[in-house]
């Protein structure tokens, strides 16, 4: 009885090793396309709000790889209504973020030892859950991957993580839309 139940331990710590590789493998491949692409990602600003949906999802799928989509956002804004820019750019790109919790979720017992920062924004998650991950979100930093990292590692619950990311996003990039705006009627 005992070899049988070491046996089925390692097929279970087997079985998670290999979801777990796939996570990783998922979400490092997506952020490559993203970067291999990133070229062309500008160009979907002459689709509008779709465009601006599109441009934000791709560039925050990258992970510690950042795409300067909210600069083409920005851009938008002087031809879109920036409430409504935000709002969309905002729900693209927590949409986009999910290759990190992906990832997360795949890595956790790899990186969790390795790297400060993502023990002390994995403490920030667990005590604070959606409100870390609004407040992460909605501040510009290059360590918002992390917080999907952890929150997938912690097993926040995916659509807890997509909402309050994406709104922290929204918030966000209805503010640059506005900044954006008034850059522009300041120039016109």
């Amino acid at each position: 009885m005992v070899i049988g139940t070491s046996l089925l331990n390692r097929t279970d710590d087997m079985e998670k090793k290999t979801v777990g590789i796939l996570q990783i493998a998922f979400a490092v491949a997506i952020a490559a396309a993203v970067l291999y692409f990133s070229a062309d990602i500008a160009s979907l600003g002459t689709y509008g709000y779709i465009g601006a949906f599109l441009i934000a999802l791709l560039s925050s799928a990258t992970i510690f790889f950042p795409a300067p989509g909210w600069a083409v956002v920005v851009a938008m804004s002087a031809t879109l209504n920036p409430i409504a820019l935000g709002v969309v750019a905002g729900i693209g790109s927590a949409i986009g973020e999910l290759t990190g919790y992906v990832a997360g979720d795949g890595i956790r017992g790899m990186m969790n030892d390795r790297i400060k920062e993502m023990k002390k924004i994995e403490a920030l998650v667990q005590r604070y859950d959606v409100l870390a991950i609004f407040v992460l979100a909605f501040i510009p930093n290059p360590l918002f991957d992390v917080a999907g990292l952890a929150a997938g590692g912690l097993k926040i619950s995916w659509w807890r993580f997509v909402l309050a990311c994406a709104a922290g996003r929204v918030l966000r990039y209805i503010l640059l839309a506005m900044i954006g705006a008034f850059a522009v009627s300041l120039l016109t």
